[in-house]
């Protein structure tokens, strides 16, 4: 029996010349495996198309609430943005996306797990690391890093590979945005994107939602109530996780929410540009954030920013299956127990805007915000205070005034 090759499979052109190449060159029996983590009608004629281009099998495995659930929520807790503006939506799918493609390997007795990643990209990183964390027994193949048996290097060379090798299929040499697509995010690069002083196409680019001009004239108000940091309900209706993502999709693109254009650090050292589309997680960033300004003290507040930072970078670097990123994310998790409340915002063209947050866990007072005195404030001791805080400050003033005498 011919050993056995597991394929991330995503349908495209890449991994769809990936299949006739591994058994032309490995003799390998190759099995399919497209991880389904919300990427909607893109799986449509999988299952024909890879077994028409020589695949044995093929699984489509539904991981859309594991996603949400574990990896997307940890994410929201910690207000992780890499770079700030990023919001992770590939950096977090491909932790989910390893593990899921190692269990299909053990299912399956295979000896390597190969994947179409270029090796110009992030993504290497964050499946291979992924996969030595879970199964470092386990062979990876990047075909795209094997240059002396990998020849292809444009879209034209790929179809002309398929061909030759009988495969005939749907796929056009015209140039086109590469994207990545799930539940929480698009992303776009290429063709203009690649030159920083031109403006995005976006009449051509968008897919989720329109930019802030197109968006409605009138605003609309959206409820929402999270419980521990974990989303809970919209508009007074209780939703997984999930299904909380994609009516805020729904929402944030009817009102130009969540278009980043951003060029950004490559784990690898290079820099990219590219446009992220993330209207629902945009709108539940900044409702988790407006509710942890009321919760949190501000030593807490202060470390969990820095915390979230650092917990995007694990994230971004492909770092999940670490101690590390537990620590962290038992961190977070600690700062998350009384991030429980509802939060008001209106959406118009583009803008997320307050609209009233409460919750029974609230540290601000009224009588201390107000300006009249209080029993729990006199104005009088902040005069103290003051001479303390800036003892160190007058002390040096004075040191140097001497000094320069």
């Amino acid at each position: 029996m011919k050993e056995k090759v597991v394929l991330a499979y995503s349908g495209g052109l890449d991994t769809t010349a990936i299949i006739p190449w591994l058994k032309e060159n490995y003799d390998y029996d190759v099995i399919c495996c497209c991880i389904d983590v919300g990427q909607g009608n893109e799986l449509d004629g999988l299952e024909e198309r890879a077994t028409l281009s020589g695949a044995s099998k093929l699984y489509i495995e539904d991981v859309v609430d594991e996603f949400c659930d574990e990896y997307i929520v940890p994410c929201v807790r910690a207000g992780a943005i890499y770079e700030n503006k990023y919001l992770l939506g590939t950096s977090m799918a491909r932790p989910v996306i390893a593990k899921r493609l190692v269990e299909v390997a053990r299912k399956e007795g295979a000896v390597a797990i190969c994947h179409g990643a270029t090796g110009k990209g992030n993504d290497q990183v964050r499946f291979e690391l992924g996969i030595k964390a879970l199964a470092p027994d386990l062979k990876i193949i990047a075909p795209w890093r094997l240059t002396e048996t990998w020849k292809m290097e444009s879209r034209e060379d790929e179809i002309a590979y398929c061909k030759a090798h009988g495969i005939h299929l749907p796929f056009s040499a015209d140039s086109s945005y590469s994207r990545d697509r799930n539940l929480w995010h698009i992303s776009h690069e290429g063709l203009e994107l690649e030159h920083p002083d031109l403006e995005p196409n976006y009449e051509h680019l968008l897919v989720l939602g329109v930019t802030p001009e197109k968006a409605p004239n009138e605003g609309e108000y959206v409820t929402m109530t999270f419980e521990k940091g974990i989303p809970a309900s919209i508009n007074g209706e209780s939703m997984k996780v999930a299904e909380i993502i994609k009516k805020l999709n729904a929402l944030g693109g009817k009102h130009g929410i969540g278009i980043c254009d951003i060029v950004e650090n490559r784990v690898v050292g290079m820099k990219s540009r590219g446009v992220y589309e993330t209207p629902g997680g945009t709108i539940l960033m900044e409702a988790h954030q407006q509710l942890e300004e009321l919760i949190l003290d501000r030593a807490t507040y202060s470390l969990k920013k820095e915390m979230g930072n650092k917990f995007a970078d694990v994230v971004y670097e492909g770092n999940w299956f670490t101690p590390f990123r537990e620590a962290i994310q038992a961190f977070i998790e600690s700062t998350q127990q009384y991030v429980t409340g509802e939060v008001k915002f209106k959406l118009y063209k583009g803008n997320i805007i307050k609209a009233g947050t409460t919750s029974p866990y609230s540290l601000y007072n009224e009588d201390l915000a107000s300006f009249t005195t209080g029993d729990l404030y006199d104005h009088h001791d902040a005069e103290g205070f003051i001479n303390l805080f800036g003892l160190p400050l007058k002390v040096r003033a004075m040191k140097m005034a001497k000094l320069d005498k």
